[in-house]
């Protein structure tokens, strides 16, 4: 049976991380928690506190490894039990900055001492893509990606100095990076960013060389596939296949009617906000890529089926995301991915074995048969906010019908 650790009289002291313990166990309680859950929560965030107390550890100085080594330590007999190194974490994110709860970010992600250099650099350069160049949550995340793997490779722990770098370094970590990646269309995002990249470098005026021109272009040629799509009855049967008697199925079920009546990224249905859902329109706000909006009529059944599970499954919370975790700690997803994850499941259980299996499916499928039922492009690109017209034209390669027109006889007929 585990032991709590006694605490010292000298560890409730002003500057403590005891402090914040009991702060910790109220962000616990907002975030849906049971009590139980509360209770072994608080009591390892107890002992974890008064042990970097005993250490002499500030907030401020509390490394990535520290979690690993407290665990290691104090329950060197047997293995942590799922769950408590997230813990420590998330108490980590309460105290990382300076003592407040200010952090919103776990240590999980949290930079090493080594890498600190290199991760403040691009987490400036996040902050101009975002209030300066207004790109999306989503590609921020991917250029930051792909510039922190830069700066590491060329400047590895030390100081960063944009006013060294030579094409040289530009075109070496391309040719190393591209091969990593191997997809071509993730190393054409890489490029992407490093241009961007070298271009803000400029822009600070650390930079002096015209670098971006330096980097080497990848061979990505557009209209090369084929849009990846399932029939009309699949989409039925990938609905139908959604358990509506429970909480989490009902909620696929909104999330699967998204994708397939309205064409939404994943992404966008993770943005989704509830004051994005204007009820007496009947019409959905939605927020898409560079800080766009569009405006898009709530068909019936999709109405219906948020409003269910607005009603009676969305877990309270403060956080303004529809769609929220269904397990604690209660906020909106983090990411596309999870959006996928319930394609995945839901094909999965319908029994359909399509080539694709993220949320980009869905969207396809709209597109297809929007085009089999008579639909122009244009209406087609509408309807999935295309910005740009040649996005929608690779659409043409599924008609097939109007596509035979245009085939040229073939010679051997003749013969």
């Amino acid at each position: 049976m585990e032991r709590a650790l006694e605490i010292p009289a000298a560890a409730t002291a002003e500057g403590s991380l005891l402090a914040l313990a009991t702060r910790f166990g109220e962000r616990m309680i907002a975030s849906g928690y049971a009590p139980a859950s509360l209770k072994s929560a608080t009591r390892l965030v107890r002992g974890f506190a008064t042990w970097l107390d005993q250490l002499e550890i500030s907030g401020r100085n509390i490394e990535p490894g520290l979690v690993d080594e407290y665990l290691a330590d104090r329950f060197a007999h047997r293995w942590p039990r799922r769950g408590e190194a997230f813990t420590l974490r998330e108490f980590v994110g309460l105290v990382s900055v300076d003592g407040k709860a200010a952090a919103k970010q776990s240590m999980a992600i949290a930079p090493a001492p080594s890498t600190a250099p290199a991760l403040q650099v691009r987490r400036e350069f996040e902050h101009y893509l975002l209030h300066e160049r207004g790109l999306a949550p989503a590609s921020i995340r991917l250029y930051g990606d792909a510039v922190g793997r830069f700066l590491e490779h060329v400047f590895a722990a030390g100081e960063v100095r944009l006013g060294e770098l030579s094409a040289a370094d530009v075109v070496g970590f391309v040719q190393l990076d591209a091969t990593r990646l191997q997809h071509p269309k993730r190393a054409k995002v890489m490029t992407s960013a490093l241009r961007s990249f070298l271009q803000y470098g400029r822009y600070l005026g650390e930079i002096r060389l015209d670098l971006h021109a330096s980097v080497p272009t990848v061979a990505n040629w557009s209209m090369a596939g084929i849009p990846r799509s399932i029939s009309v009855s699949q989409v039925d049967s990938l609905l139908a296949r959604c358990d509506r008697q429970c909480a989490d199925g009902r909620r696929d079920y909104a999330v699967l009617l998204l994708l397939a009546r309205l064409g939404l990224r994943a992404g966008e249905v993770v943005e989704l906000m509830l004051e994005d859902l204007d009820w007496h329109e009947a019409a959905i706000r939605i927020r898409g890529l560079a800080q766009r909006s569009d405006r898009l009529p709530m068909p019936a059944d999709v109405g219906t089926a948020l409003v269910d599970y607005l009603r009676h499954d969305r877990p309270a919370c403060a956080a303004r995301n529809v769609f929220i975790r269904s397990r604690a700690p209660h906020r909106g997803w983090l990411g596309p991915s999870a959006v996928s994850c319930i394609v995945f499941r839901a094909l999965r259980r319908a029994g359909i074995d399509s080539p694709c299996k993220g949320a980009h499916l869905l969207r396809h499928s709209l597109a297809t048969r929007m085009l089999g039922n008579g639909a122009s492009l244009g209406e087609i690109g509408e309807i999935l906010r295309h910005r740009n017209v040649q996005t929608t034209t690779i659409y043409a390669k599924v008609d097939l019908a109007a596509l035979h027109t245009l085939a040229l006889p073939w010679p051997g007929a003749a013969q």
